[in-house]
């Protein structure tokens, strides 16, 4: 069984609550209320119910704050993975998207996802998947928008009679 991680002793438990009230984060403010009821000898079961948490979720708390002090029992969030696309490349896209498909090049008459993922695959060498294409576009600043459909028989001459006119006042 491995031996209790041991609290920094620069702090003692009333310094951790002026902190916790102190503080505007709701989270950072139950760790450290937390760590003070470790530090009043409370045993780390009840403290870390205290902060609504488990043993080993107060562990790692502990670990955080004895090597970045307060500031470590923040969040951290990440920012995610690097786009895969540049700048330049989706400035690219955007002006490609923009201008439509050139029948002779292209061999399509209008954008689809499917076109898009063959053209960025051939272009910049970047496998996407369909949806994620339509993601991208999205973040451009489009939205899909296609023609309504027209029957090849329909009749214009039907449908302006069958149009419904009302008199004028």
């Amino acid at each position: 069984m491995s031996s209790a991680v041991c609290l920094r002793g620069d702090y003692t438990s009333s310094e951790l609550r002026g902190l916790a009230a102190a503080t505007k984060n709701a989270n950072q403010s139950r760790r450290l209320l937390s760590l003070a009821a470790v530090l009043d000898g409370m045993s780390r079961a009840a403290a870390a119910r205290i902060g609504g948490m488990d043993r080993q979720t107060l562990r790692d708390w502990v670990h955080r704050f004895n090597e970045h002090g307060p500031e470590g029992l923040l969040d951290s969030w990440s920012k995610g993975p690097t786009p895969r696309l540049s700048a330049e490349q989706r400035a690219e896209i955007a002006q490609l998207v923009e201008t439509g498909p050139d029948r002779a090049v292209h061999g399509v008459v209008r954008w689809r996802r499917l076109d898009l993922q063959r053209v960025i695959g051939e272009r910049f060498g970047i496998e996407y998947h369909e949806r994620t294409i339509g993601k991208i576009l999205k973040a451009l600043g489009f939205s899909h928008m296609t023609a309504r459909p027209r029957h090849p028989a329909q009749d214009a001459r039907t449908i302006d009679a069958f149009k419904k006119t009302f008199r004028s006042r």
